[in-house]
């Protein structure tokens, strides 16, 4: 099956699980309880409950209130795998209705935690789990995606997929943004805290892992040793011409046989993801330099992120009639591009999020009206609302992240409050966030177990109440 189909199958059996594992003793007519009961929760964070506590007490809007108590601790309530193994944290977190570690979910469904971990030890714990947690993973396959916690556990795929399979790894689909969010997730953690016992010799040969790896898909020696082919009738879970993809000419970007969506790309240079390399690699030589001594991989990780960066300014921006200068979402260096945005992140949408580029980049201005508008062939617009979708779900489904993303990029109040208010009215009764929903209907959706939307939409809410309150009303 393949992973699209596997989703909707899941989609229809959380719905029933859910209903047996939530409880739906009412709060009122109006907003039921929905949250999982304390007693069978994954972990609980005494921040975040406090966090929940004064978000709760302080907005007028009891929607907003009912969401954010829902969703901000999803990842927490449901997700996550936590205990110590030879003295040191181990965290292993699924996407939700799929049961693996993905490293760019994993990530992302913690993120919004770390600003309330310096006040909770327990919860920096868990935090610091998840990125030993990713550096074990990193080291087994730096090209596969998601991952088991049984490392004897023999995935699904492993009988349609042709490519360099181990077991204990769930996909192996290569897409550089696996190798970039545990770096971002690391940087932050260290910045926040201080903390530096994640960072040891065996994270160390992680970055010089991903380095290796970033460096063997510029493919300036040939195509690299990866590959991979699927025995699927979905186009894009395959990769053509062998499993190498359709050619590059090499201008010093990466290759990225997989978009953030597990979709193929179209030309193997996506954009957003090397820029995303890009802030990574500056991220992880500032950490080799400070706590490993490492000048030499420093020196090395800052090279490419000025090799890549340069390229970047070369190759990835067009000239487009009415936008102007833009960045486009895919090129193969001898001139052809793809203009789209996908909601998965990192986009070309949320790349002032990951800190790739300055908000007010006026290229990235440009690019944003453009994305945000008919010009992108993967916006929809309808009875339910406007947003950026992705072919992983198909024509006419917006994602609640792209919404999300786009209040976590603005400056415009006008256009937080509206994504807020599209946010609210398009959860389909269920109290929680989910993969897609259709333009003209709420309830026709995707996934309702899953955890990154459910903590991102968290992480707006919070973040517009401690600096623009006043959007919440």
């Amino acid at each position: 099956m393949n992973r699209s189909g596997f989703i909707k199958n899941m989609a229809l059996l959380s719905t029933g699980a859910a209903l047996h594992k939530f409880s739906f003793a009412a709060i009122s007519d109006t907003f039921p309880v929905v949250r999982v009961a304390a007693g069978q929760r994954r972990f609980t964070s005494s921040a975040v409950e406090a966090a929940i506590s004064k978000f709760g007490q302080s907005v007028s809007n009891k929607e907003l209130a009912w969401l954010f108590n829902n969703c901000f601790p999803n990842t927490l309530d449901t997700t996550v795998d936590f205990s110590m193994e030879g003295g040191r944290p181990d965290t292993y977190v699924i996407t939700g209705d799929i049961d693996a570690m993905w490293l760019r979910d994993s990530t992302a469904q913690v993120w919004p935690y770390l600003q309330l971990a310096g006040g909770d030890k327990p919860l920096q714990q868990l935090i610091a789990g998840v990125i030993n947690r990713q550096v074990k993973c990193i080291l087994k396959d730096p090209y596969a995606n998601a991952f088991f916690k049984d490392e004897s556990k023999v995935s699904e795929w492993k009988e349609t997929d042709i490519t360099d399979m181990q077991a204990g790894i769930h996909e192996r689909k290569w897409e550089i943004d696996s190798l970039c969010y545990p770096i971002r997730l690391a940087y932050h953690y260290w910045k926040r805290t201080g903390d530096a016992a994640p960072f040891d010799a065996t994270w160390e040969k992680s970055v010089a892992a991903v380095l290796h790896t970033f460096r063997e898909q510029q493919r300036k020696n040939g195509k690299g040793p990866y590959s991979f082919q699927r025995k699927t009738s979905w186009a894009t879970d395959g990769v053509p011409l062998a499993g190498y993809g359709y050619p590059v000419k090499p201008v010093g970007l990466i290759c990225s046989m997989f978009r953030p969506s597990d979709d193929a790309t179209i030309y193997p240079f996506l954009v957003p993801s090397n820029f995303f390399a890009v802030a990574s690699l500056r991220q992880a030589a500032e950490m080799v330099t400070a706590l490993r001594k490492n000048n030499q991989l420093a020196g090395q990780l800052t090279a490419l992120a000025n090799e890549v960066d340069k390229a970047l300014q070369q190759h990835a921006i067009i000239n487009h009639p009415q936008a102007g200068k833009v960045y486009a979402y895919e090129v193969n260096g001898f001139g052809s591009f793809n203009l789209m945005d996908d909601a998965n992140v990192p986009s070309l949408l949320a790349l002032p999020y990951l800190g790739a580029v300055k908000t007010f980049d006026p290229i990235y201005q440009n690019t944003r009206k453009l994305l945000l508008s008919g010009n992108n062939p993967f916006y929809f617009s309808g009875r339910s609302g406007s947003g950026i979708g992705s072919p992983h779900t198909g024509l006419d489904m917006i994602w609640p992240i792209s919404i999300t993303m786009q209040a976590l990029t603005s400056t415009n109040d006008a256009e937080i409050r509206n994504c807020i208010k599209l946010l609210q009215q398009n959860h389909g009764g269920t109290g929680f966030m989910h993969e897609s929903f259709h333009k003209d209907d709420p309830k026709n959706f995707t996934r309702k177990w899953f955890a990154w939307a459910n903590t991102l939409f968290g992480e707006l809410l919070w973040k517009v109440y401690r600096e623009k309150p006043q959007l919440l009303g």
